[in-house]
């Protein structure tokens, strides 16, 4: 999730060093320090309540969880865990390695975690990764769907000793400790919940880096924190995030020898990266997929029949032109809603989305009449412009629909300035066409391409797309302890988007990156990140 603009005015009163473009004149380096293009998060770094990739980036520089993903297969192994046991893939014991702590001293305990999640779940605190706990047995007390809550804390979570905990899942979930390296179930200290505040301002984490400051619109700046226990230990003096407003002036700086890593390389220049950078530049498969959605809470959208509409749109964009003559083979057209990284047996099968992912010009105009042809006559597409190149597929995008069409003003683009208030908007549900939605994997499991996006009240359902047999087959694919039969469901519930595209899937994502000769030892994870604690400053 992340263009015309400059990079933003650098901020005053906040002791950070120059930056490139700020008054004229890059920055030099400051020893050890990573200098990384970013862009501001859309809210407080709270674990539980960042649910997009720039705030993401940095929860991963300053938490640890239980598991981790492997930066290079993306397995999730044990972290903090030092054992997960289960005999009835319904409630887990969990073991707590002795010897964590939080930067601030305080010791890392089962409490810690078990405080955190219920304090994710509970209504009142309005975390939008709260559906995340879904599945822990006594959610529905604590977050009810209507109504006051009756409870405090979830049933499913007792706390036995100092570094044991049990979670006692509502139904069987055989895959679940898998997904315990997502930063929402990171662990906090007393510091968030005694002055949560103050925290909010500088949040303290257990991860091997800690925040120095933060200016908004100019950048965050992170040190290595030495007393860190785990084994992944920061090989650099700290990593300097920029705010850029525009990726074209970021990859500037990065020629120019002011920025050191740039994971967004503009396409306007993918044609000459490779010339230009050699092999400092990074293009891989990532867990990535771009959609469009559809704002389903809209009734111009959701009655009947408008399923031949959305289905008709998807038929009317060209995907392969778009990513070929646009992406330079980093992108490649989508025919499902998950991710080729995931692999055949991981839940990826190519086809899923059948012929409405294949441009059809003459089929996509008999559907949309079918359907009672686009709200008001028209469509918007939606998103923020500030990162990522945007502007250019969605003006190719719409060029698509408006030629299948035949209607030069059937489709245009209604771009945002920025990505903090892209996704306010979102979030809001002020949208009444068509929305960009990037979703980065949290961990590498089909489900989470499928039930964050698309179940009922998800936390990342910002289209409002409800089907009651989607969410049967995703409780049940959840349930299997089969992992043959649990992929299955899971195509089974794609087959519904098929046949009611909520979201159209436009294009697969490679990671790519491009680095300074300044630094060495630069990987970028299957989630397209860099592995920041990796990268050594010459």
């Amino acid at each position: 999730m992340r263009g015309t603009a400059a990079l933003v005015a650098c901020a005053t009163g906040v002791a950070l060093p120059a930056l490139a473009g700020c008054g004229g004149g890059g920055a030099g380096n400051t020893a050890g320090v990573v200098r990384a293009s970013w862009g501001d998060p859309q809210g407080p770094l709270e674990p539980a309540n960042t649910n997009e990739v720039q705030g993401g980036k940095v929860l991963s520089m300053i938490f640890r969880g239980l598991k981790q993903y492997d930066p290079r297969t993306g397995e999730a192994q044990n972290m903090l865990a030092e054992k997960i046991d289960s005999a009835d893939q319904q409630t887990f014991t969990i073991t707590v390695k002795d010897g964590w702590m939080f930067s601030n001293g305080e010791k890392v305990t089962a409490k810690s975690f078990v405080d955190a999640w219920n304090y994710a779940a509970r209504v009142e605190n309005k975390q939008k990764n709260a559906s995340f706990f879904q599945d822990i047995q006594g959610y529905d007390k604590v977050h009810p769907a209507s109504g006051s809550a009756s409870a405090k804390t979830m049933s499913g979570l007792v706390v036995k000793d100092e570094r044991t905990f049990t979670v006692t899942l509502r139904t069987q979930f055989s895959t679940w400790p898998d997904t315990l390296g997502y930063a929402a179930y990171a662990p906090l200290p007393r510091a968030f919940f005694d002055d949560h505040a103050n925290w909010i301002k500088k949040p303290v984490g257990n991860g091997p880096y800690m925040i120095d400051s933060y200016a908004k619109g100019s950048a965050m700046r992170l040190s290595r924190w030495d007393g860190y226990p785990g084994d992944d230990k920061a090989k650099n003096a700290g990593v300097e995030l920029r705010v850029y407003t525009d990726n074209n002036t970021a990859y500037t700086d990065l020629q120019a020898g002011n920025l050191d890593i740039v994971d967004d390389i503009p396409s306007a220049q993918l044609k000459n990266v490779k010339n230009d950078l050699g092999d400092r530049y990074l293009n891989q498969p990532a867990g990535i997929i771009q959609t469009l959605v559809f704002p389903m809470y809209d009734a111009n959208w959701s009655r009947p029949g408008k399923e031949k509409v959305r289905r008709g749109l998807s038929m009317a964009v060209n995907r392969d032109e778009i990513t070929q003559q646009i992406y330079q083979k980093t992108r490649t057209p989508a025919t499902d809603w998950t991710s080729p990284v995931l692999g055949e047996k991981g839940g990826y099968k190519a086809g899923l989305c059948g012929d409405a992912c294949t441009y059809d010009p003459g089929r996509a105009r008999k559907l949309i009449e079918e359907g009672g042809g686009l709200p008001g006559g028209k469509v918007t597409i939606t998103s923020n412009v500030d990162t990522g190149s945007h502007r250019v597929w969605m003006d190719a995008v719409c060029n698509s629909i408006n030629n299948a069409l035949g209607n030069d003003k059937a489709c245009t683009v209604s771009p945002v300035g920025t990505f903090a208030d892209f996704r306010n908007q979102v979030s809001d549900q002020r949208m009444t066409s068509m929305f960009r939605s990037g979703w980065q994997m949290d961990y590498p499991l089909v489900q989470n391409f499928l039930q964050p996006l698309y179940y009922t009240g998800a936390s990342s359902n910002y289209g409002k797309f409800s089907d009651a047999q989607f969410d049967r087959l995703v409780d049940e694919a959840n349930a299997e302890s089969d992992t043959e039969k649990a992929v299955g469901k899971f195509q089974d519930a794609e087959k519904i988007l098929a046949d009611q595209m909520p979201a159209i899937p436009l294009w697969y994502q490679n990671g790519s990156a491009g680095y300074s000769e300044n630094i060495g030892g630069v990987e970028l994870n299957p989630f397209s990140v860099p592995v920041y604690e990796r990268i050594t400053v010459k």
